[in-house]
């Protein structure tokens, strides 16, 4: 059966931020306000990759604003906004994946090898999180899980509870697709660790394979190029 694209999102993202933090000294590159706690870490501990993780959040808002304008550029062109924007994010990681395959591991997290490859999965997942907002916002995020858990929780509540009938069957749909979402995030998570674990820094091969894979879904719940 073919995944849906969010569930491949989904595991993409996991995959992507565990791989980043495992190779790249604790590197967030999806949830990058986290990489306040592992700088703070850095400079208390005295570890490298602070300079990487101080980089990450303007470098993550430059990328949404650009592809928020990209965006609507193309949309008032009648260009394939959602695939041009999902195509950046494919060569984003296959960057990141030649930098970190040629030039890892990374015994210093400030070095410039490194720096490029961490700002480089950055840029990607920044582009992924501004697609969830701008062309899929009807869908459950592919990146922050915890907004997703929060939802299953109060949705579990109210089922448990006993929702009205009119209300049961949208919460139970709801339920199912950000808990979907929540696994497939966790399994992108466990795999990176896994492969890594065996592979080193190969493990980079995989996450532009995945975006690869989502433009020829051709999913027609997915994309919404008017907004």
């Amino acid at each position: 059966m073919k995944p849906s694209l969010p569930i491949l999102l989904s595991v993409n993202g996991g995959y992507v931020d565990a791989a980043g933090y495992l190779a790249l000294h604790g590197l967030f590159s999806t949830h990058v306000t986290g990489n306040f706690v592992t700088l703070s870490a850095a400079w208390v501990l005295g570890t490298s990759g602070a300079l990487v993780k101080l980089l990450a959040l303007p470098v993550f808002c430059i990328v949404v604003f650009g592809v928020r304008l990209l965006s609507l550029t193309l949309v008032a062109k009648r260009l394939p906004a959602f695939r041009t924007v999902l195509g950046l994010k494919v060569a984003l990681l296959t960057l990141g994946a030649a930098l970190a395959i040629g030039f890892g591991p990374f015994d210093n997290g400030d070095g410039w090898a490194a720096l490029l490859t961490g700002l480089a999965l950055v840029a990607a997942m920044a582009i992924q999180n501004a697609i969830h907002r701008i062309h899929m916002g009807a869908l459950p995020p592919t990146t922050i899980m915890t907004g997703n858990t929060i939802q299953i929780m109060i949705d579990l509540a109210d089922l448990w509870r006993g929702a009205p009938a009119e209300a049961r069957a949208a919460i139970q749909s709801r339920f199912l697709r950000m808990a979907a979402g929540v696994a497939a995030f966790a399994a992108g998570c466990a795999a990176a660790a896994l492969v890594y674990a065996h592979q080193g820094l190969w493990c980079f091969v995989i996450p532009p394979l995945i975006a690869a894979w989502t433009l020829w879904l051709g999913e027609s719940i997915i994309v919404s190029e008017q907004q």
